[in-house]
């Protein structure tokens, strides 16, 4: 039996959450204003689903970066997660078939089987770091930030 890695989460009330989670096999699946809008559509959603703060944000081309601060008590950044995943993977393989069959085989995950799912984002949870302390929340605000100025992407901040 193959087992994998699991991401494990603490949803400690008063902690923010710095979330990094990529495209599958890390492909540029967020180049285009397309996705990029499904992906802040989603999070939208979620935040007002699931009540949740947005601090800062980054989208890459084949990643993204959040830092949120839920607004409850009890919450699972597990259930977050899931919310904006799923709306956009849903919403880019409804796309993908309707509008570029050919492109589906950079979403092809083949499993030993033989049979086939379609990904957008890479298996797993990805990673979360529970921010606890505002110097730490500071740090990760401007990794994030910087992210798109190392890649050449931008030339400042």
């Amino acid at each position: 039996m193959i087992h994998r890695k699991r991401c494990k989460r603490y949803n400690d009330p008063g902690h923010a959450h710095a979330l990094t989670f990529s495209c599958f096999r890390r492909q540029p699946f967020l180049n285009s204003d397309r996705s990029r809008l499904w992906l802040v559509e989603a999070v939208d959603r979620a935040r007002a689903k699931h009540h949740f703060h947005v601090w800062a944000y980054v989208i890459m081309p084949e990643h993204v970066h959040l830092l949120i601060w839920p607004t409850t008590v009890v919450y699972n950044v597990g259930d977050i997660l899931n919310s904006i995943k799923q709306s956009v993977a849903k919403r880019a393989l409804a796309y993908v078939q309707r509008e570029s069959p050919a492109f589906l085989e950079h979403m092809a995950d083949r499993q030993p089987n033989g049979h086939v799912h379609y990904r957008f984002w890479q298996r797993g949870g990805g990673f979360d770091r529970n921010v606890i302390e505002p110097q730490s929340a500071y740090e990760h605000i401007s990794y994030f930030h910087r992210n798109p100025v190392r890649r050449g992407l931008c030339e400042r901040l």
